[in-house]
């Protein structure tokens, strides 16, 4: 179940990364094939974000790991983490949905906090 909510988180970090792209792009008005960010490939992020957060929370329920490394608090560390980061793309897309203007700070946030849980993350699975 770990490696699963890795993968998937992964899969949220890539499109995340290509969201950031978009929306960058979009601002600065190069953009040559999206003028805007996507709204179904942006659904599908929170999707799989979401997923992927349900699937590690399930997956540290399980025996523990790392105790030897050092790394047996990772997991929840990476799980808090990324519900952070879950409720600032929340609002992210309260912004959105009250037709506001989104702060570039609050897209940043939801990107720092969700990188280093997967920073933290894979630490946890790869040296546990």
């Amino acid at each position: 179940m770990l490696i699963a909510a890795f993968m998937i988180l992964g899969f949220a970090v890539l499109l995340g990364s290509a969201l950031a792209v978009v929306h960058l792009r979009a601002q600065t008005g190069t953009a040559a094939f999206w003028p805007v960010v996507p709204w179904p490939v942006a659904a599908l992020h929170g999707l799989l974000g979401v997923g992927g957060l349900v699937c590690l929370v399930l997956a540290l329920r399980g025996p523990p790991r790392g105790l030897a490394q050092g790394t047996a608090s990772f997991g929840a560390v990476a799980a808090t983490i990324f519900a952070l980061a879950a409720l600032a793309g929340g609002a992210i897309l309260a912004t959105h949905l009250r037709k506001k203007r989104r702060a570039g700070a609050l897209i940043g946030l939801h990107a720092a906090l969700a990188v280093t849980g997967f920073v933290v993350l894979a630490a946890y699975l790869l040296a546990g």
